[in-house]
């Protein structure tokens, strides 16, 4: 087993500035137009747009793709890159929507952290608890945004109450809301104390609740309430500690608005202050610590055709460790091969820029003809293979049809390359019937469909498949793997990684074959670089 390298002080400087986070939503909480307003306080845009804009004036620069422009939903992770006040923030806004799950999954695979968008008046939402269980599962420290505070909404204790009910974690309010809905005027710092008001850059100073300031800014009686709920937040809710906040079992509560720009700024002081720069990764050799000298990163999203005129496939790698240089080779660990990387480029959701260099915590994209898929391990280092990238077996499936029989070559390589790109999961049944298309949701079908009839100029329709559940196989007797295929062949096909799956048309189908075939494993889940480590 490899020993780790010693460190490069360069590269902990640079890593020790990066701080790399998702935003997890429910739909419409309002995640995007977070997104938006944290890119324009970050001086990446100069007009922040808004998912409910009119017309094309204002369209949001995170969400790019056209079926994303007409129905107003985030379906692809956006990467974003802007530094301020000397932090380096990689920004990806993630599909809220539950149907691309599965893409948001490996996205939280890429972050250190991520920002848990709430609406006031609706709290914690259905996907907002499955996003968060995922991040609990990898420990990931999350800072809440209480968005939507300038419209009427619940009590903010009930808010943080629920937070702790519903997620089991302790909720420590860093600011409090003066007011709420039409009353909204600002928020108070409770960590150090000080004034923000609403429409206002200023950050007010104040040596603490009981400063005369607060009636001078605050009018009305509104001053005895802020203090009368701050002093009960301060006593009845836990206090701030970071060590719980990184190993995931506490989140600090900021609130806000985010259609106002209000609030924003104190986030992303939280997200500068609080979040973790790169930690150590996980791999199959040893841990892969971010200031070590050599590069190691692994690709956790893969985009064709962000520009259709050129027909461009991109890689997104997370740099793990060491420095990545344009013009640089990397071994894929997967085939043996060297990956040129002559250009890699920085994001702005569809706009970019080439990277002389970048660091831990950096997400780089790398174009590619191919060969590259989600989960590979590209070093300049050692030979180790990154852990946590799953793939989950799709909740429906579905054959493909053609009504023009001349393009099924032209299919067979759209449905390539959008395999590849996570879009869908891609079966071909051993009987060389139609291909099957796995799916989590059945909005990607729309997509799927959407995509290869713009940008391949495939016409394709789906019908139902005879099966209801798919399922990867492993055992330490690869022939009792042949003997089941041999005599299931029908119910029987090929992923895109070759590796053979087995079609059920029922529960208890498969557990009847677990049952008749104790020597297989029937996998729900799988690492992307090999059945073996699922």
């Amino acid at each position: 087993m490899d020993m780790p390298l010693p460190a490069d002080p360069r590269v902990a400087a640079e890593a020790a500035r990066r701080r790399s986070f998702a935003i997890i939503a429910h739909p419409d909480a309002g995640k995007t137009t977070l997104t938006e307003k944290l890119l324009l306080k970050g001086g990446a845009i100069q007009l922040a747009g808004q998912v409910r804009a009119k017309g094309n004036a204002r369209r949001t620069r995170s969400d790019w793709m056209k079926i994303e422009q007409e129905r107003g939903i985030s379906v692809a992770t956006s990467v974003m890159t802007f530094e301020r006040e000397g932090i380096v923030f990689n920004l990806l806004d993630t599909p809220g929507h539950e149907d691309f799950s599965e893409d948001t999954y490996r996205t939280l695979t890429a972050v250190d952290a991520a920002v848990m968008v709430l609406d006031a008046a609706k709290g914690i939402e259905s996907q907002t608890r499955k996003l968060f269980e995922v991040c609990r599962m990898r420990d990931i420290p999350i800072i809440t945004f209480v968005n939507k505070m300038d419209r009427e909404g619940r009590d903010p204790f009930d808010l943080l109450d629920e937070i702790e009910k519903t997620l089991a974690l302790e909720a420590s309010p860093v600011a409090w809301p003066v007011g709420q809905g039409a009353d909204l005027r600002g928020v108070y710092d409770m960590l150090h104390p000080s004034l923000r008001l609403v429409d206002s850059e200023e950050v007010i100073p104040l040596t603490g609740l009981d400063d005369p300031t607060i009636e001078a800014r605050v009018p009305g009686d509104r001053a005895a309430t802020l203090r009368e709920q701050a002093e009960l937040a301060a006593g009845a809710c836990a206090t701030f500690d970071e060590a719980k906040f990184l190993e995931g079992s506490l989140t600090p509560v900021y609130f806000g608005s985010a259609l106002r720009d209000f609030g924003v700024a104190h986030l992303l002081e939280g997200l500068a202050r609080f979040a973790p720069p790169p930690r150590p990764r996980a791999a199959d050799l040893r841990p892969v610590r971010p200031e070590e000298p050599k590069l190691a990163g692994f690709v956790f999203k893969i985009q064709a055709n962000m520009d259709p005129q050129h027909r461009d496939r991109v890689a997104f790698l997370r740099i793990c460790s060491g420095r990545l240089e344009k013009g640089m080779r990397l071994k894929q660990v997967r085939t043996g091969k060297q990956v040129p990387v002559n250009a890699p480029l920085f994001f702005f959701a569809k706009d970019r820029q080439v990277a002389e260099e970048a660091w831990p915590g950096d997400v780089v994209g790398i174009a590619t003809h191919g060969g590259i898929r989600i989960g590979d391990t590209l070093t300049e280092g050692d030979a180790l293979n990154f852990q946590g990238v799953p793939s989950f077996a799709p909740e429906h499936l579905r054959r493909v049809r053609l009504d023009d029989p001349m393009l099924a070559k032209k299919l067979r390589k759209a449905l390539d390359e959008l395999a590849d790109e996570g879009v869908v999961q891609l079966f071909r049944p051993l009987d060389g019937s139609q291909p099957i298309v796995g799916v989590v949701g059945l909005l990607q079908l729309d997509v799927l469909a959407s995509r290869l009839r713009a940008e391949y100029g495939v016409p394709a329709s789906f019908e139902a498949a005879p099966w209801t559940m798919m399922r990867w196989m492993a055992s330490e007797d690869r022939a009792a793997i042949e003997r089941f295929a041999a005599q299931n062949r029908m119910d029987m096909a090929e992923d895109h990684d070759a590796e053979q799956v087995a079609f059920f048309t029922s529960d208890w189908r498969r557990r009847r074959a677990e049952e008749e075939w104790p020597m297989i494993r029937f996998l729900p889940v799988r690492e992307q670089h090999g059945l073996a480590a699922a």
